[in-house]
């Protein structure tokens, strides 16, 4: 086997190796020299090293007319650096088995790094490279948007994506939130190499940077590593946060005609941020509402009951500056009232009634007994640790999640309930032919 087949072979394996359970992991604060902090958690039992890191707020908010410039800048930042065109680049981390990626959020730049711990240097490097120095050779970025531009072509025939976009767009009107990450095909065209390292050069500061860390590399290696490939970034950044929005729409039902079989659901209304003290309760009664997969009331009175649906689920959404809770599911055209009628019902039964002393017992058994399964690997560990910052909920938060989950009470769940849950103001997104379903307003086309 060649050197680089072998690495491939180990990365494999190692990423496949179960971690430590949340409650026996170790997470240790590291300061680089100058001043850029992670938190790491050490595993010298496996050769790899996992890095994630987020850019907080940065290409939340593309310039005027230049909609989907974070995303395509993250779709090209690890096509050429340095002297390094694309293929030469890209062949330094296949030949290396190193995985970088970058990805633009709502809410955040993201990047993750994937590497064994042989070729750790090179891999820095690689990363370095790429924040620092990324080429936007006008081949790969005509390559990237051609791509980006198939990929929003493509989901216009999906249900559930025109559903996603409809329902944002309705939500958070002329703001971010609203907007499709990717651009739209004129925003694309507008964009320039120039305006990919404009945007790099502004908005990746380290005033930005939260870091996490996982795998073979002790405290002592890592902090100059964290100089080393992000301390050539700008000290401070050039974009204004995003302001907090508060979701429109409420009590609406949006009909967006397609010529399909099933028709698909999605409702939703003003949810938690994740800061809230009641977090953990409304987590508990999502879980019982329609996040617990075959043993939710959704399912249970939607599914398993009437037969109207393969699946139909709820879950929370706390971004930065908005949250939601939200419903979705698909049915066949002819029972979508029916359906809709019955989610709502389920709403506004959990907001009167509750929990009862078993759901609630359930719901806290699961939410503790499989969150530590979600510690499966290396990557998984620094990927978990890096939401645990970014919702400054605190170093020790996997110490005293279990507790804070425990702690809740069928009162809690009640009042949450109560707060939260209103049928009469769900925005409600049905894309097919629905029958049985007033609409307030019909949106053709959907894109």
């Amino acid at each position: 086997m060649t050197a680089p087949f072998r690495r491939i072979a180990l990365l494999l394996v190692a990423f496949l190796i179960p971690a430590l359970p949340a409650h026996a992991i170790d997470i240790k604060r590291v300061i680089s020299p100058g001043g850029i902090e992670a938190w790491l958690v050490e595993d010298q039992k496996i050769p790899v090293i996992a890095l994630e890191w987020a850019f907080e707020g940065a290409g939340a908010r593309d310039p005027e007319g230049k909609a989907g410039l974070a995303n395509l800048a993250a779709r090209s930042m690890d096509e050429g650096a340095g002297p390094y065109d694309s293929q030469a680049f890209q062949n330094r981390l296949r030949d290396n088995a190193i995985s970088l990626g970058f990805d633009a959020g709502r809410d955040a730049f993201t990047g993750s790094l994937r590497t064994l711990r042989e070729t750790r240097d090179e891999a820095f490097e690689l990363t370095r490279l790429a924040h620092a120095e990324p080429r936007f050779d006008a081949e790969p970025v005509e390559r990237m948007r051609a791509s980006v531009l198939a990929g929003l072509r493509r989901d216009q025939s999906d249900p559930n994506y025109v559903a996603r976009r409809v329902f944002y767009s309705t939500a958070y009107p002329g703001h971010p939130y609203g907007e499709e990450l990717r651009g739209t095909p004129e925003s694309l065209a507008a964009i320039t190499p120039d305006d990919l390292r404009g945007f790099t050069r502004k908005q990746l500061g380290r005033d930005r940077l939260v870091v996490t860390a996982a795998g073979a590399i002790s405290p002592e290696e890592l902090a100059p590593a964290l100089d080393r490939i992000f301390g050539a970034l700008p000290a401070t950044s050039a974009s204004a946060p995003l302001p907090d929005v508060a979701m429109a729409g409420a009590g609406e039902t949006v009909m967006v005609p397609r010529p399909t079989a099933q028709s698909v659901m999605l409702m939703g209304q003003r949810g938690i941020p994740r800061s809230d003290p009641d977090w953990f309760a409304a987590s508990v009664m999502n879980y019982i509402l329609g996040g617990g997969g075959f043993t939710s009331r959704l399912m249970e009175e939607v599914r398993e009951k009437r037969g109207l649906s393969y699946g139909v689920y709820s879950y929370l959404v706390a971004l930065d500056h908005t949250a939601l809770v939200i419903a979705s599911g698909s049915t066949v055209n002819a029972k979508a009232g029916q359906a809709l009628d019955i989610i709502r019902a389920e709403w506004a039964r959990m907001a009167r009634e509750g929990v009862t002393d078993t759901e609630l017992a359930d719901a806290r058994t699961y939410l503790t007994g499989s969150f530590p399964l979600q510690f499966t690997s290396t990557n998984a560990i620094a990927r978990i640790l890096l939401q645990v910052r970014r919702d400054r909920l605190g170093i020790d938060y996997l110490d005293r999640r279990d507790a804070l989950i425990n702690a809740v009470t069928n009162e809690d769940v009640r009042r949450v309930a109560a707060r939260l849950l209103d049928p009469a103001r769900l925005l409600t997104v049905i894309v097919g032919r629905p029958e049985g379903v007033t609409a307030t307003r019909t949106v053709e086309g959907g894109s």
